[in-house]
């Protein structure tokens, strides 16, 4: 039988803020190519900082942090990390920086290289999954939270990627686009995902596992 693939293996992580407690220390934590996993935990608990541990967007203050097989310790190895591994922040202020809806989506597909012709096709068929039609010409400050979450959610989808790292994906958004949610995500099946949702319902339509990040441990439940 073959072996999983590990995407992600984190060996005796630790992390603290400057001047506070440690968020953890010597977290183990492993993430298979395949796997589908719900992270919940109280606030505070450490879950958005694990994501940003494993995009290289924090540094941690001891253990390894290998991905794809190999570690990742300094800017350059993280490059990679961030072609192939898709990030949605929690707040999609942090996610949305260009004037207009269009310019965001298609930022990620040019940084890939991908041409204009692509990136256009590949603007118009996310708009289309998110329910975004006519959203092009929308200017993201104007948007409401729910639909900076959807355009957020949009520029990650644009990327292609096949790993996903998804921060409260759902907040404040409507039962209906929820259910939006889980279709696109439930339709995909060769995607490998971790989110973070204090929705255990919708958890529970779109994972296979999940566990709970709680005084520094992460375990299964």
């Amino acid at each position: 039988m073959k072996e999983k693939e590990v995407i992600v293996k984190l060996i005796d992580l630790s992390f603290a803020y400057p001047y506070r407690d440690y968020v953890f220390k010597k977290l183990n934590f492993n993430f298979y190519r395949g796997e589908r996993v719900g992270l919940v935990g109280p606030n505070g608990s450490g879950k958005t900082t694990l994501f940003q541990l494993i995009m290289g967007l924090l540094k941690p203050n001891g253990g390894k942090i290998e991905i794809f097989g190999k570690e990742r310790r300094t800017e350059d190895d993280f490059i990679e990390v961030r072609e192939k591994i898709g990030l949605l922040f929690q707040d999609p202020d942090d996610q949305l920086f260009s004037p207009t809806v269009a310019e965001d989506i298609a930022f990620g597909p040019l940084n890939l290289r991908k041409s204009h012709q692509d990136t256009k096709k590949i603007l118009k068929d996310t708009l289309e999954i998110l329910g975004l039609s006519n959203f092009e010409d929308r200017i993201t400050y104007n948007l409401s939270y729910g639909e900076k979450r959807l355009v957020s959610m949009a520029t990650v989808w644009a990327m292609q990627q096949k790993i996903l790292l998804l921060d409260e994906p759902v907040t404040w958004l409507d039962e209906k686009t929820i259910a939006q949610m889980i279709q696109i995500l439930n339709n995909n099946p060769c995607l490998s995902y971790i989110i973070i949702s204090h929705d255990k319902k919708f958890l529970k339509k779109t994972t296979n596992c999940i566990y709970l990040m709680d005084n520094g441990n992460i375990n299964k439940i």
